[in-house]
């Protein structure tokens, strides 16, 4: 976990000795609790949420980093393991980016694009995709083969296949569609025909739309119980399906004879494969997002009723016990205010009685 350490000062604002020593101390077996009430002096005050923080934070590379064997072994499998790619690989530690790296690499099921690749239209997609071929038909004539590709058509169709995954695939294009995604996405939910009347709990959300960002938690959370339930349908989709194919098409899309087979490649790798995979991954985002604003309001709530005065509006004088840090006294008025607080030593070794 130590090796973390400089990654989770940067990402918590938090010094690099302090997060060492929290580090050190959960791979000796100690709890939060306990570091953050009883080793104070060796983590610098930190308290049991930065302890937590900084153990989530470790917990989370510690995954990344196991993803990492996983991926590197299966590309050299592959014999396509670069120098300059497992440079790359080593120095993400974000899930999403490295996820991305990936994808063209990660063992596929028996795709429309896999199909075209077994009957060898991967040159012929090549082609295509470089945009400099005079005549892409004539081209494509010299990939027909008796009982595999019968005609031109079927040839161009198999190689668009494939133009079409690698535009899904293609880190810039799935960077380009999440910006689309956060700025203007926006989640759809509509009541499941015949189920009107066991969704009445849900009447709010029948006909429901509203952009993602301005989507509050409880809504949201809301949404995916009653499609958990079977319910709701719910879509998550920008607001602007132009916008997201203008740029990919900036991205792929030159002059000449081939770059009409291009730009229906893009709209079909966006519409079939891309989108839905970038609204999967949005939809898990805000799902998280939600259950983590969940948590803050009950943690907010569960902190105000633990501080309300539990003996109504009677004066309070606490002590915490101890003997080595002595024992911690603290006055309270009958609103619950502090009045006063101090630590006094009546044990040894202090023996102040």
């Amino acid at each position: 976990m130590e090796h973390f350490s400089a990654i989770i000062s940067h990402l918590l604002g938090i010094t690099k000795r302090q997060t060492e020593a929290t580090l050190r101390l959960l791979e000796e077996g100690a709890t939060i609790p306990f570091i953050s009430r009883y080793r104070k002096e060796a983590t610098g005050g930190l308290d049991e949420v930065q302890i937590t923080e900084i153990k989530q934070q470790a917990d989370r590379l510690e995954e990344i980093a196991r993803r990492k064997e996983t991926v590197i072994a299966a590309i050299r499998s592959q014999e396509k393991l670069t120098p300059e790619l497992e440079a790359r690989i080593a120095a993400t530690w974000d899930a999403t980016e490295l996820e991305d790296i990936y994808l063209p690499y990660k063992p596929k099921r028996r795709t429309r694009a896999e199909v075209a690749r077994q009957k060898g239209l991967e040159p012929l997609a090549v082609l295509l995709r470089l945009q400099r071929e005079a005549d892409p038909v004539r081209r494509a004539s010299a990939f027909l083969k008796a009982g595999v590709v019968e005609t031109v058509e079927e040839a161009i169709k198999g190689a668009c296949d494939i133009i079409a995954e690698q535009v899904s695939e293609d880190e810039r294009a799935r960077q380009a569609v999440r910006t689309q995604y956060a700025r203007q996405a926006v989640i759809t939910a509509s009541v499941v025909k015949g189920k009107e009347e066991e969704a009445s709990n849900y009447r709010d959300y029948f006909q429901f739309s509203e952009p993602l960002k301005r989507c509050t938690s409880h809504r949201l959370l809301a949404i995916r119980r009653a499609e958990a339930e079977g319910l709701l349908k719910v879509n998550i989709a920008p607001a602007d399906d132009d916008a997201c194919l203008e740029r990919l098409k900036r991205l792929f899309v030159r002059n000449g004879p081939c770059a009409t087979y291009v730009e229906q490649s893009v709209e079909d790798g966006y519409k079939r494969l891309l989108r839905p995979s970038i609204e999967t991954e949005f939809a898990s985002l805000s799902k998280e997002k939600s259950d983590e604003e969940a948590i803050r309001v009950f943690t907010e709530n569960l902190r105000k009723l633990l501080l309300s005065a539990p003996l109504g509006q009677k004066r309070v004088l606490a002590i915490d016990p101890g003997f080595r840090t002595g024992c911690k006294v603290v006055c309270l008025d009958a609103q619950g205010n502090l009045l006063h607080n101090e630590n006094i030593y009546p044990h040894p070794p202090v023996n102040k009685k």
